[in-house]
C-alpha cells in the first residue's frame, strides 16, 4: 500500500508537496538502464545474441533520439492583432499536422502544475492547433460551471478576470494570461476559441444566481456552496449525514429553475449558447458531489491520519470517472462536431496510469478510462522538465532533481535542444528506441520517481530543459 501522505500532499488543490518519497525497489540509477539481450538477424540469416552495456544501449538511444526528435524555436505565444497569426510563425509546429490530422481530441499534460514554460508552451500550441488545425474547444481540468461562467462572460470582462474565472488558482499566472487574452480576440471571429471545463471539484461558486430573481433563493445557493466547501475538509462524517440533505435540497430547487429561467440564464451569460443544459449539468454534478464524493473526502481526511488511503483512492477514482463522464458529455451533447484541445496534469491524461509504478495516483485515470473509439482519435502529449524549479499547489517553490541516467528527462535530454518533441505513437520497436517500449523512469512534479513504458502511456513527449517557478496573479 502507497503511503497515504504522499498521495494527500501531492494531489489534493489546497495542500503542498512537501517532500520528496523515493519510489521503492528503483533507488539507483544503474536499475535505470539495464543491460539488454538482443537477437540481431546477420546477413547469412543466421542468428547471434549481442549483449549490450548500459553505456552502449544508452548511446544507441541517445544517437536515435538525436536523429527523430524535433526541436521547437520558440515556447513564447504569439501576438495576435486585427489579423490572424501569420502561418509562418508556426513553422517548428508543422511535424504536428501528420500526426493530428485524423485527431478529435489533442491532450495537452504537465508533470507540475507550478511551471512557466509549460503555461507558455501549452498556450502556444493552443493557437496553432486552433488557427491552424481547426480545434475550437479548450477543456480545462478545471469547474465545468466555472468555465462556463468565464465563457458566458468572456465579452464583458478582462482576460485577467475570465482567467480567475475559468480556471484553478494553480495556472493564474502571467504566462497563462495570454491564453485568454488570445481567446477573448477569437470570440468575434467566425472561429472563436470556447472555454470549457470538465473537473467536478468545487472551485468556488460558479453562479452569482442573480438569474432566479429571486434573492432568498440565492442567498441559499450562496451559503450551500460555502457549507459544502468546508465539510468537504472535515472529519465530521455523522454530522454532514444530518445536513446532506438539506444543502442538496437547495441545489435541486435551483436546478428545478433553470429551464423556467431561459430568458434570464441567456441574458445573464451572452457568450455561452449552450447555458441552459451546462447550469443544469453543473448543478446535477453538485448535487452528486453532496450525495457522494464530500462523504468520500471526510472518510479519507480521518484515514490518512491513521495512515490508511483507501478512502482516499476511491476519491481519485470517483473524480477522474466524473471528469471523463464531463469530457465525454461536452463532445456528445454540446459540441459533437468540433475538435477538442484538452489542458490536464499528465496523471489525468495518461492511457494506463493504474500501471505506473510509485506513482501516488494509481487509479484508473480519466484517459485510461476513456471508450476505445476516443483513445483512437486522441493525441496524448506528457509533457516533463529536466532542471529548473517547479513550484508546488501553494505556489512554494521545488527544485527538479537532476535527470536520472536512462531516465525519460536524461534520453530526450541528450539533444541538447531547449525544446524537444518525440513521437511515440508512429514508432515500431527498434534498437535505437527500445526506451520507449519498457520501463522507464521519470519525476513527477520534478521530484517524484515513477517507472512509466513511455509509449503505453504518451503519443509523444516535450521535454523543456530548463523550467521555472510561475509568475502567479493574486
Amino acid at each position: 500500500m502507497l503511503e497515504g501522505k504522499k498521495r494527500k500532499t501531492l494531489f489534493s488543490l489546497s495542500i503542498a508537496l512537501t517532500s520528496f518519497v523515493t519510489f521503492n525497489g528503483v533507488s539507483n540509477a544503474s536499475a535505470a538502464v539495464p543491460a539488454i539481450e538482443e537477437r540481431v538477424a546477420l546477413e547469412n540469416n543466421s542468428e547471434a545474441t549481442q549483449a549490450r552495456t548500459s553505456n552502449e544501449t544508452l548511446h544507441d538511444w541517445n544517437k536515435w533520439t538525436n536523429d527523430h526528435a524535433y526541436s521547437l524555436t520558440s515556447i513564447q505565444p504569439e501576438t495576435i492583432g486585427q489579423q490572424k497569426i501569420p502561418s509562418s510563425k508556426f513553422e517548428d509546429l508543422e511535424m504536428l499536422k501528420p500526426l493530428l490530422h485524423d485527431k478529435r481530441i489533442v491532450f495537452l499534460g504537465e508533470s507540475s502544475h507550478g511551471v512557466a514554460e509549460f503555461n507558455l508552451a501549452k498556450t502556444r500550441i493552443i493557437q496553432f492547433l486552433h488557427q491552424e488545425m481547426g480545434y475550437n474547444v479548450l477543456a480545462f481540468e478545471s469547474g465545468l460551471g466555472n468555465a462556463m461562467n468565464a465563457q458566458g462572460q468572456i465579452d464583458k470582462q478582462t482576460a485577467q478576470q475570465t482567467m480567475k474565472d475559468a480556471i484553478f488558482r494553480v495556472w493564474w499566472a502571467k504566462e497563462t494570461l495570454p491564453l485568454f487574452e488570445y481567446s477573448k480576440k477569437t470570440q468575434n471571429t467566425d472561429k472563436p476559441l470556447k472555454l470549457a471545463g470538465f473537473d467536478i471539484q468545487q472551485q468556488g461558486a460558479f453562479t452569482n444566481c442573480d438569474w432566479l430573481q429571486n434573492s432568498q433563493l440565492a442567498k441559499q445557493f450562496s451559503d450551500a456552496e460555502k457549507q459544502l466547501a468546508e465539510w468537504s475538509f472535515s472529519k465530521e462524517l455523522k454530522s454532514y449525514q444530518r445536513v446532506k440533505p438539506s444543502i442538496i435540497a437547495v441545489y435541486e430547487q435551483v436546478k428545478s429553475q433553470v429551464q423556467l429561467k431561459e430568458k434570464e440564464l441567456k441574458a445573464a451569460y451572452p457568450s455561452e449558447p449552450h447555458i441552459v443544459k451546462l447550469m443544469e449539468r453543473t448543478l446535477a454534478d453538485r448535487i452528486r458531489l453532496a450525495d457522494e464524493y464530500v462523504e468520500l473526502s471526510i472518510k479519507a481526511t480521518i484515514e490518512l491520519e491513521q495512515d490508511k488511503d483507501d478512502s482516499y483512492l476511491k476519491t481519485e477514482e470517483w473524480r477522474d470517472q466524473a471528469m471523463m463522464e464531463n469530457l465525454l458529455w461536452l463532445a456528445e451533447e454540446i459540441y459533437p462536431t468540433e475538435k477538442f484541445i484538452v489542458w490536464a496534469h499528465n496523471d489525468h491524461i495518461r492511457k494506463a496510469q493504474s500501471e505506473v509504478m510509485g506513482s501516488p495516483y494509481p487509479v484508473k485515470s480519466m484517459g485510461e478510462r476513456l471508450p476505445d473509439i476516443y483513445k483512437n482519435y486522441s493525441y496524448v502529449l506528457g509533457l516533463y522538465m529536466a532542471s529548473g524549479e517547479t513550484a508546488n499547489n501553494l505556489r512554494e517553490p521545488m527544485t527538479v532533481l537532476p535527470p536520472i541516467k536512462g531516465s525519460i528527462e536524461d534520453i530526450l535530454s541528450s539533444t541538447n535542444e531547449p525544446y524537444t518533441f518525440i513521437d511515440l505513437r508512429n514508432r515500431q520497436n527498434e534498437r535505437g528506441n527500445s526506451w520507449m517500449f519498457e520501463p522507464r523512469l521519470s519525476y513527477s512534479w520534478g521530484i517524484m520517481e515513477e517507472s512509466l513504458v513511455p509509449r503505453d502511456q504518451y503519443d509523444g513527449i516535450l521535454l523543456i530543459d530548463k523550467v521555472s517557478k510561475p509568475n502567479y496573479i493574486k
